[in-house]
């Protein structure tokens, strides 16, 4: 192996990005925050729209700051899924790309499934129907026809990067467009949805050099571009420190992907019903997960209490007693941003429930409810695949959250461990760093190196019978 090197991992969530700068070796990986950024849609004429060149500008920077400090030798890109850009003839974008949480997708699902019934979809595609998967969205747009060429977030930054068009398969399988079997587009889906199959770009996978950044400084001569797990769940879950294949995970961000790493799909009518998704991974795995709306619902609740901190919130939610409130938090009501904390108690108030007394009881609402629906899918996931859990790991921003992280363990009835919390960006440039010869060469190596010099907390659960009762009084 190569003694060390140095890359960057671009790495845009739906709230911020930053690009990060990481000498990897034998010894492990030190990671340097170069260039963080907030990613603030923008809504014109009654859509809501990423702001993507200013991300772009924003990562040229980071990139250029990276390669001055510390000199680069490969560069990775990683996002959020599902969403978009489309380019004309020309190469140029047409327009900005649309964000996921905006209206336009309202009853496409429907229509769409007359010409492709869901058992069909699922059995093909493997991914859990949410009104904002790409199929819908594109189904949506009402100017495909100008459009050449489909690019997913993370490979339209690459293309203006590189000048070369495609797509990263661990992204392009969030779209419900993607063969899970085949590993190649889903023509036949594509073609039912009444979609032009000719916008979908070749495939690449993780590991791939795309081509050299064409940037216009010398600081980029022959600086590569390479593949990563270019959906950020895909990079956060290849960084999960697991020591066997018997564990369980939960990528805790503004979302939270919560499930299993299995070797095959489960396209099984029951596996649909229970909202699970198969995600392709690293290495030809499958990222068997469900949604769970997440950490959006505490960071859009406490854009409402301006003066108060998350520390102190949280301080005082661990005070308040346990389970007094729940919410379903994949109700579609808390899916587009507003004000959550009114949302929380109106969705109480309907069903006969007390209201939050404050940031510190709705705080703590919010924790236990994501708990008892980390339990739900985390059950359910060993149950479709038959395959058991004996540890649960928590990676991403919520590996932070002590409470959740307790809670969460209590809830599933399983040891925690939570960390690392920059799995993503970890993800990514392991990804990078074994392409250049400078990390081991297979998954169990990666998790092996992040084991053992990646800072981690483990969480026994209290046994605490009550979030049985719980769940029973929130089904009920």
């Amino acid at each position: 192996m190569t003694a060390s090197v140095v890359v960057a991992a671009v790495d845009l969530g739906a709230s911020g990005g930053r690009v990060m700068a990481a000498r990897v070796s034998e010894a492990g990986v030190a990671l340097h925050e170069v260039h963080r950024f907030a990613n603030q849609p923008v809504e014109a004429g009654g859509t809501l729209y990423w702001d993507i060149l200013r991300l772009y500008a924003d990562v040229r920077h980071g990139l250029d700051e990276a390669a001055r400090e510390f000199g680069l030798a490969g560069v990775g890109i990683d996002s959020w899924g599902v969403d978009y850009g489309l380019l004309g003839p020309s190469g140029a974008l047409l327009a900005n790309p649309v964000h996921y949480r905006d209206a336009r997708t309202d009853g496409v699902a429907a229509r769409i499934q007359a010409a492709v019934p869901a058992d069909e979809l699922y059995a093909v595609t493997g991914i859990a129907q949410l009104p904002f998967n790409t199929i819908y969205q594109l189904a949506a747009t009402p100017d495909l026809g100008h459009a050449a060429t489909m690019l997913l977030i993370p490979d339209l930054l690459a293309y203006w990067l590189t000048g070369i068009p495609g797509a990263e398969v661990t992204n392009a399988s969030t779209t419900s467009l993607l063969d899970v079997r085949a590993q190649a587009w889903a023509t036949g889906v594509i073609e039912k949805a009444g979609l032009p199959p000719r916008i979908f770009p070749p495939l690449r996978r993780p590991g791939e050099q795309i081509g050299p950044l064409i940037m216009q400084n010398e600081r980029w001569f022959n600086v590569p571009l390479i593949a990563v797990g270019s959906h950020d769940t895909a990079s956060a879950v290849a960084a999960v420190p697991a020591a066997d294949s018997h564990f369980a995970y939960i990528s805790s961000g503004t979302w939270s992907l919560a499930g299993m790493e299995l070797d095959a799909p489960v396209l099984t009518r029951a596996s649909r019903a229970a909202g699970f998704t198969n995600e392709t991974g690293i290495d030809g795995t499958v990222r068997y997960l469900r949604n769970v709306m997440g950490l959006w619902l505490l960071q859009e609740s406490m854009r409402r209490w301006p003066e108060a901190s998350l520390d102190d919130v949280l301080a005082q939610a661990a005070l308040v007693p346990p389970l007094q409130l729940v919410i379903d938090p994949d109700d579609a009501v808390f899916l587009p941003p507003g004000d959550m904390p009114a949302r929380i108690a109106s969705w109480l108030a309907e069903r006969g429930e007390d209201r939050p007394a404050g940031p510190a009881q709705t705080a703590r609402c919010i924790l236990d409810s994501l708990a008892l629906a980390y339990r739900r899918t985390i059950r359910a996931a060993q149950a479709l695949s038959g395959r058991h859990a004996d540890v649960l790991h928590i990676v991403g921003g919520g590996a932070r959250n002590a409470l959740l992280c307790q809670l969460t363990a209590d809830a599933c009835e399983l040891p925690v461990i939570a960390g690392p919390t920059e799995a993503t960006a970890l993800g990514n440039v392991l990804v990078q760093a074994r392409t250049l010869g400078a990390a081991p060469g297979d998954l169990a190596g990666m998790r092996a190196l992040l084991r053992s010099t990646q800072p981690h907390r483990r969480y026994v659960p209290s046994g605490n019978a009550a979030w049985a009762a719980a769940e029973d009084r929130l089904n009920g």
